[in-house]
């Protein structure tokens, strides 16, 4: 590929600003559009970003017939997702989507067929999979430092309020979803992620405090892996505390805890955990989060011609889980095995 990908952003809210920062320091990029429904916030974008000479667009369908575009990042309300992503996919835009990429098992596979009949490039919004300490967990379970995973747990623990830009939509069913939908996605991710391990069952309860959610803020799951390892996943968005996220992985070489490792095979004459000095996910604020590593990946996926580890397809299995917590919780905890459509 020749030239400058020229890349767009549609929804101008707060996570979208850190797409463009991004993608304004990729030189492969070129930011051509951008597109809100409200045209002052598409200007207030890219005034921000300096893609002073973007074209600003209100209409999405024309923002898709714009040929100068060739990668969106879609980073509107969850759900609109599924219906933007899937006409993304027909217009034979590559695509970026902000996570959740959908509130139901039909909104899964439309996106899914929708992106496997185009042939275009996929990333889904899981930004913590270029967060330093992630990464090096990963590298430890790759390397064989815990062996035979048995155990795996994870929890996104964070105390959301009315600060958040998107709070009056985020926090209804129609819109937000559920806990696990809203934001617990990425503790679901991150453990499919790290163990390479698919979720084949689960079992929930749900509850919490602030009642202005339409949904039970705090759920937690016990899971059951594709290799028969069990574990636990927690989503808290109305926990009273500092932004927490959790990572434990039990094996029977060693054991990794967030940033920690225990490991028979790599360090056998260790006496005490090692720690390694890394950029934690321990804040909310995406000005925190490693969106110049995401985009830089999507980026790189394009030049290169190769599928993205992050992709639609990969994300079936996470929101088939986070779709099955909110099942079995509404069920009072019954068991209820993936995938949820054949």
């Amino acid at each position: 590929m020749s030239g400058k990908i020229g890349v767009a952003i549609h929804g101008a809210g707060w996570v979208a600003g850190e797409h463009l920062n991004a993608y304004m320091a990729d030189p492969h990029c070129e930011v051509v559009a951008i597109c809100s429904r409200k045209e002052e916030s598409a200007r207030r974008a890219a005034a921000a970003c300096g893609a002073t000479d973007a074209t600003i667009y209100t209409d999405y369908e024309r923002l898709l017939e714009d040929d100068r575009v060739q990668l969106l990042s879609i980073c509107t309300p969850n759900d609109r997702h599924v219906t933007e992503g899937v006409a993304a996919a027909q217009a034979g835009k590559h695509f970026i989507m902000e996570k959740p990429m959908c509130l139901d098992v039909d909104g899964v596979y439309a996106l899914r067929d929708a992106v496997r009949a185009a042939g275009v490039k996929t990333v889904v919004g899981f930004v913590l999979h270029w967060c330093p300490s992630l990464i090096n967990a990963k590298k430890l379970v790759e390397a064989g430092a815990v062996g035979n995973i048995y155990y795996a747990e994870s929890d996104y623990w964070h105390g959301v309020d009315d600060w958040y830009s998107g709070w009056e939509w985020s926090i209804t069913r129609e819109q937000g979803g559920s806990s696990f939908l809203f934001g617990g996605c990425h503790a679901v991710d991150a453990i499919r992620w790290l163990t390479g391990l698919d979720i084949v069952e689960v079992a929930a309860y749900a509850g919490g405090w602030d009642k202005r959610y339409e949904y039970p803020a705090t759920s937690v799951g016990i899971v059951k892996y594709s290799n028969g390892a069990i574990g636990k996943i927690s989503s808290s968005v109305d926990i009273i505390s500092p932004y927490q996220f959790n990572i434990d992985i039990l094996g029977d070489q060693g054991t990794i805890r967030d940033n920690k490792f225990w490991s028979r095979t790599l360090q056998p004459a260790a006496s005490n955990w090692s720690v390694t000095p890394a950029i934690m996910p321990d804040s909310g604020d995406v000005e925190h989060h490693p969106f110049e590593g995401e985009i830089n990946h999507m980026v790189d996926c394009i030049l290169n011609n190769v599928e993205s580890d992050v992709n639609i397809e990969d994300a079936v299995n996470t929101h088939e889980a986070c779709l099955a917590f909110d099942m079995s919780a509404e069920q009072g905890g019954v068991p209820v095995k993936l995938p949820l459509k054949a």
